[in-house]
Formats: structure tokens, C-alpha cells, sequence
């Protein structure tokens, strides 16, 4: 009965949506409807029930599909061949803009949080675990940590095996194996690459429920625990996955002064959406952190080959199957980002021809064993990773009135801007209120942007000839001594940032001279806006290129433990520590001894017992005195890995404050400010060396 009245509902309310969307209108109209709609919008927003975020989502819908209407009927009559393409491109592009807005609305207006399933208390009952952790040239560096990190996780021994798969076939590799007790298992080739790893541990392996880790994952104790109840509860569960918490900054966080007041790029992925995904048994594989059900694998052949994504691919097969999925939003376990900004186009470009594939290859909208929703799902994610042309045609658009007075969009600027303002102001608005904890309101933009110019051409690519391409291997665990700015990067932003502002100008002389180039001024104030709007995107992406040093190998992490310190004198001193890594720690000075006497190790006083490590001090004050860690036995290292890394709350953190669109394109502008600022004083201190290095210079000479 309540799907009955549903259905009548809608019927009931189409169409008046229809008549919203099509009724056409002049300027003047247009502003009042859009207005009210705005007005109406700002009071809801005073509300945060749920239900009051599904209308304005559907009314975030109707204007914008109302905007694509009246660009569709009243603004495509061109003059030549070239306006045609160009407009016809630019409203392509736009209209490709609306089809993800109306997707990602299906995957955030109603995002599940899920419970965790708790394990039965008869161990008896828990199922059995193989844990892979794949690496191929990563340093073990990197890949010790995880393995250390699978032996902390609190699971019966028995139930539990780690297996160390190493596609580098590396004699250290194997000799730390058998040193932390872990199985190694190698093979003659790297065919498949990752997924070809994997599925060759599976013939070698039984375990009920595979786990896999990425070599620079390091999970919590509870992840096991916190992941596997779910397979008991439900027969049918093939997939739980959980979050990609990253504890060392992306490019972004540390390249840019604002980068850490921001939420991380992958939030939303990992929030908002993948909640959203778990609504409709959706939930995407994500290649890492994540516990499978052996035999939903065995059905499907096991991890997928046939794309460079083996994940997302991996997770369709087996809902096409009937298989279900699940997220659970807490971070259990965390990885290293890519530390560079080349690194992370090389693995977005991945990302995005491996989805293009599957789009090709194994499209979620045909094909059987799907919803309607789990398609709408999976063609989101693919869609997305077509933003490139799109976006490029965004950013270009103005140059063709502002530099050749081409008219790509045959109407009145007072129209457009009327028909344009509710529409936009509605999607930022209700994505605000959506995913506003998660994502700030034009950040996407330069995610995007800073992407664009590099995967337009892969993605094309891929689309035409969807078999090509290899898997390539993000590096990570790298340091960076020196700053600098890499131009290789960004040099297609700085050639389109060097044209728009040329058009800027060149649109405000125009404007200024309107009687005379006989234009009308209110289109060249509609794209001298557009044209800095852009401008100011651009530079926020290309300020992203100033690589900043990266000289520590380890995360430190705030934790109040109790510590003996020994002093070369033989006495003892307790304090605690102020902060904690893998390679040294920060404690508290309980007195001024340290300055004159040596400290030669430390106790960490830990529930499970006390971790003596031998330490040389690096600095010190009146307060805090930051020692360095000498090498300790594997033994130690991992009581270290469980105190540091694998605590049960060590990646839980207060989420971000709310976003304000108005605040956020400020801190934009920001980004903006400080790549001019930072450029200049970069250069000054540069001259500044020069000149204090050719006066040595001339000074040794005349001596």
C-alpha cells in the first residue's frame, strides 16, 4: 500500500515538475522565479531533517534541468561552423555536468550508516583469514610496518595466516618473512600485475575470507574484528569495505598553505558516496583494507584481469552475481598518500582508464544480475572519470568571445545569467549541505582541473580501444630534500591561465570601448566574469604544483604514554611523551638533567609491558626533549607498531567543520595569493644566495 501512494504521489507532483521545467520565461521573470526559488531554498536550509534534504535535492533538480531545457530550445542557433562546434562542445560539456549532479544526488541524499556486526563469543565460530599484502618494487621500508601492523591485529592465531606476496621475488623480502614468522609466496612472472599476485596466493591458500592490505597499509588491531562479523550474519556478504585513511599528506594538503584546513580529496569517496553505494549494495572494492569471501571469488574466477582497476571490476562481477557488499565507515586502517604531484596523475590516470575499461569492457548498464540502482551506481564512478573534456571546455569557453568574439551561446547575458544563477546556486548550495563535512564547496573544481589536461587523452583512448594500457605502480615512501616548482606538471594550465588572461584584458578594454568595437557590454562583463572565474581555478591548481620538502620518513602522532628515561649516569627519570613515530618521539623534560647528562634509552610503560629502546637526542629545550630511535629487534619494533600505528582509535579524528561556500572560494583566492607571494619571495632569497655565493667568490679571488 505505501508503494501504491508513493507512486500515486509522484504521478500527482510530474507534472507539475514538468511544467517547471519547460514553462518559458523572460529576464525579468526568470530572476523573480529564481529568486523565490533561492529564498525558498535558504529558509528549508534552516532545517536538518533528513526528509526537508530530499526536496531540496529534488528542487536542486527541477532548476537545473529547467537551465539544460532552456539552453537546449532557445540558445543553440549559430552563425557558422565553428560557433557550432564550439557551442555544441560547451553544451555537451554542460550537459554532462547535470547527468553526474543527478547521479551523485542518488548516491549521497540518502547515505547508510552501518552498524558493526559483533563476532559470537565462541571463537569456534570465526571463520578462517588469509591477509595479503602485494608489493612489487615498494621498499621494505614501507612494507615492514604493514606486516608488523597484520600480527598486532587481535584474531585467533590459529584462524589467522599473513601472507607476504611479493611480485619484486626480493632475498630481503623473504628473509624478513621468515623472520616475522609471515608466509612468502613469489611467482615466475608478474602476469596481471596485482590481480594476477593475488590470484595466484589464492591457489596456494584456503582461508574462508581473504583480507588484503596494500604494502603501505597498516591496519588497526580491530579491524578484524570491527570487518568480519558481517560474513557470519549474512551468508550472501562477499565484500566488506572499509575506508583509505591517509596519515601523510596528498599534494594538496602539503603543497598548498590551506591544504590541511581542508578535508582530504578522498573524503568524499570514502564518506558520502560509499555510504551512499552501501544504500543500494553497491559498495566499490578499493583494492586494499578491505576482507572478501573466498568463495564469492572462486565464483566469479577469482580478482578480475581483464582492466588496470582490478578492484571496482573485481566487486561488479560479484554483485552481478547476486553477492552482497558492505562499507563500514570507521578508518581501520591507513596508508601513505602519494607524495608528489606527478605520482598522483600517474595514479589518477590509472584509475581513470582502468574505469574507463570496465565501462567499455563490462558496462554496469547492460548485462544481467544488477538494480537499476547498482547501475546508476557503478555509471557514476565511470562517468566521473570522463571529466577531462568536459572540464577543459569550461575553462575555454570564454576565450572564444573574449579573444575571437565567436558566440558559443546565442542569448542575451541578462537570460543566461537568470537562467544560470538558481541552477548553479542550488547545486552548491545542496551539495554543501550534503557533503559539506567531506568535500568544500569548489574544491572539486580544482581536484579536477589540476587532473584534466593530463587524462583527457588516455580516457579518449581508452574509450576507443579499451584493451590497451598496463597496470603501473604508484611509488610511495619517498622523501623530497629540496622544494621546487614543477612545471611539467602544470605547463598546458599555465599556457590556458596565460590566454585567459590575456582575454581578461583584452575583454575589459573591450567593455571600456563598447560604442566603438560595437559590442554589447553586458555579454562582455558575462565572459570577462566566467573568463576570471576561471582564471582564478586555474591558478589555485597550478599553485599546487610548488612541491615542498618532505624530509621526515615517519608520522608523528599525538599520544600521552608513561616513559622511564636512562640516563648515561645510570639514573632514572618518568615522564611521558608528547608525541610518538616509528623513528622517534617527543617527551616532556621533567627536569633540566638532559641538558647535561646523556639520555641512552627510554621505557615506554605500556599496558602489555614496557618497550625499552635504545635513543640519541636530536634537540632540546626547558620543555620537550625529541629523541630519535635507534635500531631495535623485530620484536620490539612490533610492540612499537601496535603503541604507534595499530591502536583501535589511532585514525579516528573529529570530522571537519561545516562547509561555507562563501569561505571556501575565499581560501581559493588564498591559494591564489600565496603562489604570487611565495613565487616572489622564493626569488628574492634565491638573488639573496647568488649574491652572498659570487661575494665569497670574489672574496677568496682577492685573497
Amino acid at each position: 500500500m505505501k508503494k501504491f501512494l508513493s507512486i500515486l504521489l509522484v504521478l500527482a507532483v510530474l507534472p507539475v515538475a514538468l511544467l517547471v521545467v519547460i514553462t518559458p520565461m523572460d529576464s525579468q521573470k526568470q530572476y523573480i522565479f529564481g529568486l523565490i526559488s533561492i529564498g525558498i531554498l535558504c529558509l528549508m536550509g534552516l532545517s536538518k531533517k533528513r526528509s526537508i534534504s530530499v526536496i531540496m535535492v529534488v528542487m536542486s533538480v527541477l532548476l537545473s534541468t529547467r537551465y539544460i531545457y532552456f539552453r537546449l530550445t532557445q540558445t543553440l542557433h549559430f552563425n557558422s561552423e565553428i560557433e557550432t562546434i564550439l557551442g555544441m562542445g560547451l553544451f555537451l560539456a554542460e550537459l554532462y555536468v547535470w547527468v553526474m549532479l543527478l547521479l551523485s544526488y542518488l548516491q549521497t541524499v540518502w547515505p547508510l550508516k552501518r552498524e558493526l556486526v559483533q563476532l559470537p563469543d565462541d571463537m569456534e565460530l570465526w571463520p578462517t583469514v588469509d591477509v595479503y599484502i602485494p608489493t612489487y618494487n615498494e621498499p621494505l621500508d614501507v612494507v615492514r610496518d604493514t606486516v608488523l601492523a597484520a600480527q598486532c591485529m587481535d584474531y585467533p592465531r590459529d584462524k589467522m595466516k599473513i601472507y607476504l606476496l611479493d611480485d619484486g621475488k626480493r632475498s630481503e623480502f623473504a628473509v624478513f618473512a621468515a623472520d616475522a614468522g609471515v608466509g612468502y609466496i613469489t611467482r615466475n612472472d608478474n602476469a596481471h600485475a596485482k590481480a594476477g599476485n593475488l590470484n595466484h596466493a589464492m591457489k596456494l591458500t584456503n582461508g574462508e575470507l581473504i583480507c588484503v592490505f596494500d604494502c603501505d597499509h597498516v591496519a588497526t588491531r580491530i579491524f578484524l574484528q570491527a570487518t568480519v562479523g558481517g560474513f557470519l550474519k549474512d551468508p550472501k556478504l562477499a565484500l566488506v569495505q572499509t575506508p583509505h585513511y591517509f596519515y601523510s599528506p596528498d599534494p594538496f594538503e602539503r603543497n598548498l598553505s590551506v591544504g590541511r584546513n581542508i578535508p582530504n580529496e578522498g573524503a568524499l569517496f570514502y564518506g558520502p558516496i560509499q555510504r551512499g553505494n552501501d544504500n543500494w549494495n553497491a559498495t566499490f572494492f578499493c583494492g586494499s583494507c578491505a576482507v572478501i569471501r573466498r568463495s564469492a571469488l572462486e565464483e566469479i574466477g577469482g580478482f578480475a584481469v581483464e582492466t588496470v582497476t582490478e578492484d571496482a571490476h573485481t566487486a561488479l562481477k560479484m554483485q552481478r552475481l547476486g553477492w552482497g557488499s558492505a562499507f563500514i565507515d570507521i578508518p581501520l586502517a591507513a596508508g601513505l598518500a602519494t607524495e608528489r604531484l606527478v605520482l598522483h596523475v600517474i595514479q589518477r590516470t590509472r584509475w581513470a582508464r582502468g574505469m574507463t575499461q570496465i565501462f567499455r569492457l563490462d558496462n554496469p548498464l547492460f548485462g544481467r544480475g544488477l538494480t537499476i540502482q547498482q547501475r546508476l551506481c557503478y555509471l557514476s564512478a565511470m562517468l566521473y572519470y570522463q571529466f577531462a573534456l568536459p572540464r577543459i571546455a569550461f575553462v575555454t569557453a570564454p576565450l572564444a568571445y573574449l579573444l575571437f568574439n565567436l558566440n558559443i551561446i546565442h542569448s542575451s547575458a541578462s537570460l543566461v545569467f537568470a537562467y544560470a544563477l538558481p541552477h548553479l546556486f542550488l547545486a552548491v548550495y545542496v551539495n554543501s549541505r550534503l557533503n559539506g563535512r567531506f568535500r568544500y564547496s569548489f574544491w572539486g573544481e580544482i581536484y579536477d582541473l589540476v587532473m584534466a589536461f593530463h587524462i583527457a587523452l588516455p580516457t579518449v583512448v581508452t574509450m576507443l580501444f579499451p584493451k590497451r594500457g598496463k597496470f603501473n605502480v604508484t611509488d610511495k615512501g619517498g622523501l623530497l630534500d629540496v622544494g621546487y616548482f614543477d612545471f611539467s606538471v602544470v605547463r598546458p594550465h599555465l599556457i590556458i591561465a596565460l590566454l585567459l588572461a590575456a582575454g581578461v584584458v583584452a575583454g575589459i578594454v573591450r567593455a571600456c570601448a563598447h560604442d566603438y568595437f560595437g559590442v554589447d557590454p553586458r555579454v562582455i562583463v558575462l565572459n570577462v566574469g566566467w573568463g576570471l572565474y576561471c582564471l582564478i581555478f586555474l591558478l589555485a591548481a597550478i599553485a599546487v604544483a610548488r612541491e615542498t620538502r618532505q624530509t621526515r620518513k615517519t608520522i608523528r602522532i599525538d599520544v600521552d604514554i608513561p616513559v622511564l628515561i636512562h640516563y648515561a649516569s645510570g639514573i632514572t627519570s618518568r615522564s611521558q611523551t608528547a608525541d610518538l613515530s616509528m623513528g622517534g618521539c617527543r617527551i616532556v623534560a621533567p627536569d633540566d638533567r638532559h641538558l647535561n647528562d646523556e639520555i641512552e634509552a627510554i621505557e615506554l610503560l605500556l599496558q602489555s609491558g614496557a618497550i625499552t629502546i635504545p635513543v640519541q637526542t636530536v634537540a632540546s629545550d626547558e620543555q620537550h626533549i625529541r629523541l630519535m630511535f635507534d635500531d631495535i629487534p623485530l620484536s620490539r619494533r612490533r610492540e612499537l607498531v601496535r603503541v604507534v600505528l595499530s591502536r583501535a582509535d589511532a585514525w579516528i579524528h573529529p570530522p571537519k567543520p561545516q562547509d561555507n561556500p562563501f569561505r571556501s572560494l575565499l581560501t581559493i583566492v588564498r591559494c591564489v595569493f600565496d603562489l604570487f607571494w611565495l613565487t616572489w619571495k622564493s626569488r628574492r632569497e634565491n638573488r639573496r644566495l647568488r649574491a652572498q655565493h659570487a661575494a665569497k667568490v670574489a672574496q677568496e679571488e682577492s685573497v
